[in-house]
């Protein structure tokens, strides 16, 4: 039996650039050891998507700026986590809605699970209540200061099934807004990370 409640994979894919942000992980973890009581292992783990060892991780992280190719059997891991019972956060680090990521990554989805799978989530859904209280998803200072498309996206998509979000997508970058060292955390006025713990809590309450 496993001595941790929670573990953080990332999935790495075959095509594009799945090591992105190698910080945010560690932030993370960080934040779920100071504010929920879970047992957590504080080190990353990383497993290929092609890999049937994803298929038991409680939640699963994929992100990237490039072209996403995925080959048959990552098509076929991703579908049977998402209709298994996995979680899997998505991250655009391109923050652009019109991107390579975001067109490829999109294209793979509506393959897989149809065209109208991945639909916008309302802002009042339970994980922005999960842990601590939201009223949307958060912004993040790279949307806002003309990197990328200047454009603050003001919702997250995501696949439900069974009336339960199994696939999370964002156009925000989080990745990029939580890649720091974790000793500058405490010159934030608000803790940015706090939103990935709603993200781990509401996965695990599934």
């Amino acid at each position: 039996m496993s001595n941790y409640d929670f573990y953080f994979t990332r999935l790495m894919y075959d095509s594009g650039d799945w090591d992105v942000d190698i910080r945010t992980p560690s932030n993370i973890l960080n934040s779920l050891v100071e504010y929920t009581t879970l047992r957590v292992d504080t080190v990353e783990r990383v497993v290929a998507l092609s890999d049937p060892k994803m298929l038991s991780a409680p939640f699963c992280y994929l992100a990237g700026h490039k072209l996403v190719q995925l080959s048959p059997i990552e098509r076929k891991h991703l579908e049977r986590y998402i209709k298994g019972g996995g979680f899997l956060f998505v991250d655009d680090c391109n923050h652009d809605i019109d991107g390579l990521f975001a067109k490829s990554f999109e294209a793979e989805i509506a393959r897989i699970f149809g065209g109208k799978a991945l639909k916008k989530i309302p802002n009042t859904h339970p994980l922005y209540s999960s842990f601590f209280h939201f009223d949307g998803p958060p912004n993040t200072s790279v949307e806002l200061n003309g990197w990328g498309d200047d454009l603050v996206h003001d919702y997250l998509k995501a696949i439900e099934v069974q009336g339960r979000i199994r696939l999370l997508y964002s156009n925000k970058d989080y990745g990029c807004e939580w890649d720091y060292d974790f000793r500058n955390k405490r010159f934030l006025a608000v803790d940015n990370t706090r939103f990935a713990v709603n993200i781990i809590q509401y996965a695990l309450g599934a």
